[in-house]
């Protein structure tokens, strides 16, 4: 049976965010604080500590049957025998990413538009990244933020599930989860507080409101 995104909090495990942590570190702090899909951003590490760290984050996710998505690279996905890959413009296609990782994997797609997020489902992805929600200094994008009425305009129509990305913090994930996301990505908030577990519980409480 194909998996299916976790609903909740999103949690980015970027490599570039306090860098001198590593990634498997990191990937624990998240799953302790409860975070159940975790997307690893490893831009900055070579592709032999990359793969070596992929799949020490895997085997310490399944067990609480947590996801795991490699951002970019389908081979290290595969390879590293993660859930699922996340493609942005420059990637390989969705349709030859799933020839290669098969039906059962978990593809997501970067969108800015509705009609983007149509795009992927034809093409085979699974869920969307939709951003950006608000402007961000983790990554460079160079398109206009959407904010919460866009964001709501296209959850509310989009053929599949979307995961708000982008800016999104512990005080504004509430109002992100209203707008209609089926999760928040949220990066720089939870790693570099001084407690990121704590804040991984808090942006997991505050996803689902009161």
């Amino acid at each position: 049976m194909p998996l299916k995104l976790p609903r909740g909090l999103y949690a980015l495990v970027d490599d570039g965010v306090r860098a001198e942590v590593p990634v498997p570190e990191k990937a624990r702090w998240a799953l302790g604080g409860g975070a159940r899909v975790l997307q690893l951003r490893l831009e900055q590490t070579g592709d032999r500590q990359a793969l070596a760290w992929i799949r020490e984050v895997v085997a310490a996710a399944r067990p609480i049957g947590a996801v795991i998505i490699v951002n970019d690279r389908v081979d290290l996905c595969l390879v590293g025998e993660a859930d699922g890959v996340h493609l942005g413009d420059d990637d390989l296609p969705v349709e030859a990413a799933r020839r290669v990782l098969g039906p059962g994997a978990l593809i997501g797609r970067t969108v800015r538009r509705l009609d983007d997020a149509h795009a992927a489902r034809a093409q085979g992805a699974d869920h969307v990244g939709l951003g950006p929600v608000f402007t961000t200094t983790t990554k460079q994008v160079n398109v206009p933020a959407l904010g919460l009425e866009g964001l709501a305009s296209v959850c509310r129509d989009s053929p599949l599930p979307v995961v708000g990305i982008a800016g999104i913090s512990l005080e504004t994930i509430g109002a992100v989860a209203r707008a209609g996301v089926h999760a928040a990505a949220v990066a720089s908030d939870w790693l570099t507080a001084e407690d990121p577990v704590s804040r991984v519980q808090a942006l997991e409480r505050a996803f689902w409101g009161p």
